[in-house]
Formats: C-alpha cells, structure tokens, sequence
C-alpha cells in the first residue's frame, strides 16, 4: 500500500512539474500563433497585397474597418474566420466577395485581376465607372458598383464541368535555371474565359498555378539545359482550385492553333510535351538558350468533371461573350471528345 502511495505521489510531481508542462504548452501556443499569423496574413494578401507590419489585434482591426467599415464582434479567431469566409466563401442566398468582385471586372473590363490587392480592384473600377475613387468600407463599396454595373445583382449557379475542357495560360515572367529552382511556384496568366454551358467559370487574368519538377543547366557535350514545368490547378470564379493535366485534348488544341505554335518558338516547338508515359500534367523543356520567356502559351485541360460555382450570364451580356461553347476550342470541350 504504501509503495503504491508514493507511485503515485512521484507520478502527481511529475505531472505537475513546472520542467515538464511548460513542453506541451509552449508547442501548443506556437501552434496556435502559428495559425493565427497565417490566417491574418491571408486576410493582408486579399486586402493590401501582402502581409502589414505591426501586432496581430491593431492589423486585423484595421482589415475588419477597410472591409466592414467596424470591428467584428467575438474571439481572435472567430473574427479572422468570418473575414475569410466573407471573402471566399458563399453563403445560401449570397456567392463570396471575390466572386461578385470578379464578376463586376469582367462585366466592365472582360477581365479580372486576381493578383491585385482587393482595394486596388475597387478603385478601378469605381474610376472606370464613377471617374472617381469611393469612400468607405471596400465591400459597400463594391456593392454600390455591382447595383450599377449588373442591376440584377450577382447570383452562384453550381454546374459540373467536364473533364478535358480546355485552359489556355501564359507564363507572367521569363523562367532561365538561374532564376528557378526545384519545386518554385509559378503563376500563369489565364488568356481567355473558361465558358461552360452560358456560365463564366473562370474569367480572363484568372490564376492558373504550376510548380518547377525539373531544373538541370546545361551540361558537356552540347547538352542543353531541361525545365520542366507541371500544372497543378486553376483559380476558377468559385473561388476553387480546378486540378489540370495535360492530355490529349490539350495537346490537340496545342497542334490546332497554328499562330500560337509559331509564336512559341523554341520555347514550345522544340519541347518535350509530357504525357502517360513520362510526367501526367507537365511539360518538359530543353534548348540551349536556358529560357523559356515571358508570355509562352500552354494548353492544359481539366482532369476530372467537377462541381463549381460559376456566373450564369445574363441575355443582354451573353450576346458579346464569345459564341459557342463548341465552336472556341479554348475554354470549352473539344468538338471532336
């Protein structure tokens, strides 16, 4: 009986030691700001472009005044996520933000900017159409464009879009071994609206995202240098990552478009195109200029039938979007799948 006391009494020290505690607290803490941080800079991106200097309460604070107009009520946490989701996310009877804000660029502009911070986004488009810049919160801002711009308001209409529809995207920066390395990030340039059935999927200057797999400088003997490039998703209206590959569809519609191919050049006519047999999804680049330049054109195409959110375009605008679903191999199913 006793022995079993002081087990216990050495096991209740231990427990409560202040060497040991301090471990698991400290790795839960580190967790928990880790997210926090992350979550906060997400919002800054959206927003501002990047992440803002400063502590953590003062920077979401001012997101929520440029945003709302007001604090939000609630926990640290509970705040950021009803930002993100305001933003992201539709609700039943409301698509996101970014949604509605994509939308009202490509009614005005054809287009959209993604990459652009949200106030920026506002500010062009209230110069387009107002000549001058708003006042107040961004997103009452943007509503009072959207009640100009698209009177009907801006609704989400869900469909399913087939696998092997077409994307077509250009590079945004020259890529040579010198500048890239294994697994960097890189964004395209989406160069014509992905349409499905009288809906925009994903409009012009959408994100299309892709990674470096390969990088090798030139080498003796002549060898050329190798980048090879694969695709990992598009950026669609939703907002929602639409995975790519690179099939036969795309590369058919790569073979179609005779000034593409030309313009290309070394980059694209001399290139190993990737397939079922070597890398699903990507392509292989070699030459002996060690670049492949800025404004290079890819097709690659969706790898499965998803479910998205999409713009249902309106009669009086469908009429000036480009004709046929069919007819325009970029963005739509190839007529002969």
């Amino acid at each position: 009986m006793k022995k079993y006391i002081l087990l216990l009494a050495i096991a209740f020290i231990l427990l409560s030691s202040p060497i040991l505690k301090p471990v698991f607290a400290e790795e839960s803490v580190d967790n928990l700001d880790k997210v926090v941080f992350q979550t906060l800079e997400r919002i800054e991106t959206i927003v501002y472009g990047g992440p803002q200097t400063g502590g953590l309460l003062p920077r979401l604070s001012r997101a929520e005044k440029d945003i709302f107009g007001r604090e939000l009520p609630g926990s640290l946490t509970e705040r950021q996520t009803a930002i993100i989701e305001f933003l992201e996310k539709e609700t039943a009877t409301q698509p996101s933000l970014l949604f509605k804000l994509a939308v009202a660029e490509w009614a005005v502009l054809r287009k959209t900017y993604p990459i652009w911070p949200l106030s920026r986004r506002v500010e062009q488009l209230e110069s387009i159409t107002d000549g001058l810049k708003g006042d107040g919160a961004l997103s009452g801002r943007l509503e009072k464009l959207i009640t100009k711009i698209l009177p009907e308001g801006v609704l989400a209409n869900t469909i399913t879009l087939p696998a092997a529809t077409i994307v077509k995207a250009s590079l945004t920066k020259t890529l040579s071994v010198k500048n890239i390395k294994l697994d960097d990030k890189l964004v395209l340039n989406l160069l014509e609206d992905i349409l499905f059935d009288g809906n925009l999927v994903a409009p012009k200057g959408s994100r299309v995202l892709a990674h470096i797999s390969k990088r090798k400088p030139p080498r003796s003997f002549g060898r050329g240098s190798e980048i090879e490039i694969e695709f990992d998703y598009l950026e669609s209206i939703g907002p929602a990552n639409i995975a790519l590959v690179l099939g036969d569809s795309a590369k058919q519609a790569m073979e179609a478009d005779a000034a593409m191919y030309g313009a290309a050049g070394a980059s694209i006519a001399g290139a190993a195109i990737l397939g079922p047999l070597g890398l699903v999804g990507g392509f292989l680049i070699r030459g002996s200029d060690n670049q492949v330049k800025e404004g290079t054109v890819f097709y690659i195409e969706t790898e499965s039938e998803v479910n998205v959110n999409a713009y249902k375009i309106p009669g009086q605008i469908s009429s000036i979007t480009t004709s046929g679903d069919v007819v325009a191999p970029q963005g739509n199913i190839p007529s002969n799948s």
